[in-house]
């Protein structure tokens, strides 16, 4: 804590009792480059207090500069001290939380995947470390629609342009059963011979669901077993895929883990909606890059013309599947009636 006053002194020129009414002494959170504290400015405002540790290097900086979510008080922010909007939430895996608050848990789900498939297929970033603590949900003051915050912006990864068009070709190409393309782009990656474990990987699905149709084949309890009895036995060759793939893939592999750890703690693995949304995302980026290396007006009318009727296809597809799946559950509903006796 006195490490903590020093810092605010040094920067700021004043000591904690002249800029607040009060300073929690505990951290809120820690890491390797800073904690945060909550406290309370003398006009009322409830903020969060984040103090680089006063051995940590500048390059941290850009901490700050990316930092958008929760509103920041630039005026009492320096290079090692920053003050944000205090924002009220329970942890984005925090099942219980949301039930009490009346959060649609899949609605949450749902909206995380979107929030990743547009930094990393369309924007070409990603936010590489959302684990529970950096993630929270909350109903909005204003509106009370559920929100998903992101807190800490200090791990980003900025993927080069060929990255993310293979990236996209080959979720498109794992969405849809493209075997040819599911290698290509693999091995365009980096997995080389190793493409069917780099494929599992990215998908947390067995090889024969990968070749079945993931956004067609549900998780079962079986294959989840599966996979986590073969991880043990596959070892040296993770360890050999993971020394050849790019820095940028390390990086969407500790994502997409973290992810779908939040994923199970609230019960909702991925969904053939979330792999859809994904492909939205893959035809937008695609289409984007086409249309920005061409300088023919008609084939940017052609290409814009392709993506339209490409994402009224999805959905299509995704209606399809929700009345089916509305079919499915009277008809369960109905058998249930005729086995079940009827309550006297």
């Amino acid at each position: 804590m006195q490490e903590v006053r020093q810092v605010i002194r040094e920067d700021l020129g004043k000591e904690i009792h002249d800029l607040f009414v009060s300073f929690d002494d505990t951290p809120l959170g820690a890491a390797s480059l800073a904690q945060v504290h909550k406290a309370v400015l003398h006009d009322g405002r409830t903020v969060a207090v984040k103090v680089q540790h006063p051995k940590v290097q500048a390059q941290s900086s850009k901490d700050i500069l990316l930092m958008e979510v929760p509103q920041i008080y630039w005026e009492l922010s320096t290079k090692r001290v920053l003050l944000m909007e205090f924002v009220d939430g329970g942890q984005v895996n925090d099942r219980d939380y949301m039930e009490k608050n009346k959060i649609d848990v899949n609605e949450i789900s749902r909206n995380l995947g979107k929030m990743y498939s547009e930094m990393i297929f369309i924007n070409g970033f990603v936010h590489c470390d959302p684990h529970p603590g950096n993630v929270l949900v909350r109903k909005r003051p204003d509106t009370g629609k559920a929100e998903v915050v992101l807190l800490d912006h200090g791990l980003y990864q900025v993927l080069t342009e060929e990255f993310r068009l293979d990236y996209c070709h080959l979720w498109q190409s794992l969405i849809w059963t493209d075997m040819k393309k599911i290698k290509k782009y693999s091995q365009r990656l980096g997995a080389g011979d190793l493409y069917p474990l780099f494929a599992c990987m990215l998908t947390a699905r067995s090889w024969n669901s990968v070749n079945r149709g993931i956004s067609h084949v549900p998780v079962t309890a079986s294959e989840d077993l599966e996979i986590r009895d073969n991880a043990a036995n596959y070892l040296p060759q993770i360890s050999q895929l993971l020394s050849h793939v790019p820095r940028q893939m390390l990086l969407i592999f500790k994502t997409n883990d973290l992810l779908r750890g939040i994923e199970a703690a609230l019960g909702t693995r991925a969904s053939a909606s979330s792999f859809l949304n994904m492909s939205r995302c893959c035809i937008r980026a695609l289409a984007q890059h086409k249309k920005k290396n061409t300088s023919s007006s008609f084939r940017r009318t052609q290409i814009s013309f392709s993506e339209a009727f490409s994402l009224w296809q999805i959905d299509l597809h995704e209606l399809i599947l929700r009345v089916k799946g509305l079919r499915l559950a009277r008809w369960v509903l109905a058998l249930l009636c005729r086995l079940l006796p009827a309550p006297h």
